[in-house]
């Protein structure tokens, strides 16, 4: 069976969650199978793995179009698959065009929706329509809908009410437990700015509304003096989040030690010794379909304070691998808490009581580690995708 994995994201061009499933899925799954990669982008060295370009004739058009454009030369060469999986909204369009030129099946994998993202219209403009769209048709033409937790699963349904619930089958997103694991080295961590012998908060992800980056900045004036904040933070959605990010960093630098803003994607090495060095990871999103940072502070020992949304609460167990912070949100798809400033109060309650019980919190990283490795390993989420395939052909 040949397996054509559409994408947007795929290495080395890769920029949260999603690009990251996505080469370890491909990673697994060439185990038995053929998977021929196509993503967006420079073309790649790597073998069955081909990189798409935007058209010249769209660089100065709405970057929907643009996407649709890379779609469609996707899908003109995935001739020859046995069966197309797409990743996000990007590549929905591929997909359903595949399916219908060539006779194939088409699988989705959700990880996010459009619908709970409406302020993409601040990035997109009209092209957040155009995106809707595509993921409305995509979703409710495909053979299989994949929703990486239970949480997504039941956002799909509530959002695309006409899919067959029997259609959307849950496999959660994985870690590699081999590459990420804790590894202990405070000179690397003290050179990235962090002091290795204080309490650290540590926040990994985009700058976008979904992270709730400003409600963590909030968070930070009522923690502990000695606490650092680290903030692996880029990848702005907006000029606006940006700017807001910025003022909000910058006051609280004037209030305190210890805020370290890292605005670069580090290389693994870098990234799990600062994890390992981490008195806890926090993930303040108030959308969340998963949150695969969760499962890599998991895997190198970090506690995790999360917010009670979306997929957190099938990765962090409340009280035993970390804090869930509960949050009150508007159903208008924005997330957006009913009482920010009692969010942004239990957000820092949680954070300090984590930081304040070193002991408690090093047992809390270890199960952890432990829970990862029993319920996110790789290996059994290749199968469970296998399984969606074999599904899909039979019928």
């Amino acid at each position: 069976m040949r397996v054509d994995l559409l994408t947007r994201e795929y290495p080395p061009e890769v920029y949260g969650g999603a690009g990251v499933h996505v080469a370890e899925l491909v990673r697994a799954l060439r185990r038995d199978l053929e998977v021929v990669v196509r993503c967006f982008g420079a073309p790649r060295d790597e073998a069955g793995t081909f990189g798409y370009p935007a058209p010249a004739e769209f660089a100065a058009a709405n970057q929907a179009l643009g996407t649709m454009g890379v779609d469609l030369l996707m899908a003109s060469d995935a001739a020859g698959a046995d069966l197309v999986h797409s990743h996000t909204w990007y590549a929905n369009f591929a997909g359903f065009t595949a399916k219908r030129l060539h006779g194939v099946p088409h699988v989705v994998t959700a990880h996010s929706l459009e619908p709970l993202r409406p302020w993409k219209a601040e990035q997109l403009g009209g092209g957040y329509r155009v995106s809707s769209w595509v993921e409305r048709t995509a979703f409710e033409d495909a053979d299989a809908v994949i929703a990486v937790s239970e949480g997504m699963r039941r956002d799909i349904l509530r959002s695309y009410p006409s899919i067959d619930p029997a259609r959307v089958e849950v496999v959660y997103n994985g870690i590699d437990l081999e590459d990420w694991r804790p590894l202990d080295d405070p000179d690397t961590v003290r050179a990235l700015g962090v002091d290795p012998d204080r309490p650290a908060v540590i926040f990994v992800g985009r700058i976008t509304r979904q992270k709730g980056l400003p409600y963590l900045l909030r968070a930070a004036r009522l923690l502990p003096e000695d606490v650092q904040l680290v903030l692996c933070a880029g990848a702005p959605d907006t000029e606006d989040i940006m700017a807001e990010v910025t003022a909000l960093v910058e006051a609280l630098r004037a209030e305190r030690s210890g805020v370290v803003w890292i605005d670069r994607h580090l290389p693994r090495a870098e990234l799990t010794a600062l994890l390992t060095a981490a008195t806890v990871f926090v993930c303040p999103s108030v959308y969340e379909p998963l949150g695969i940072v969760n499962l890599e502070a998991m895997a190198c020992g970090a506690p995790v304070v999360g917010t009670a949304t979306g997929g957190i609460p099938e990765v962090v167990d409340d009280g035993v691998t970390g804090v869930l912070v509960p949050i009150e949100q508007a159903d208008d798809g924005t997330g957006t808490p009913l009482d920010p400033d009692r969010f942004v109060e239990d957000l820092a309650a949680a954070l300090t009581r984590v930081v304040a019980d070193p002991a408690r919190a090093r047992a809390m990283g270890e199960a952890g580690r432990l829970r990862a490795e029993a319920r996110f390993a790789w290996d059994a989420i290749a199968g469970r995708t296998r399984e969606v395939y074999a599904a899909v052909l039979a019928r």
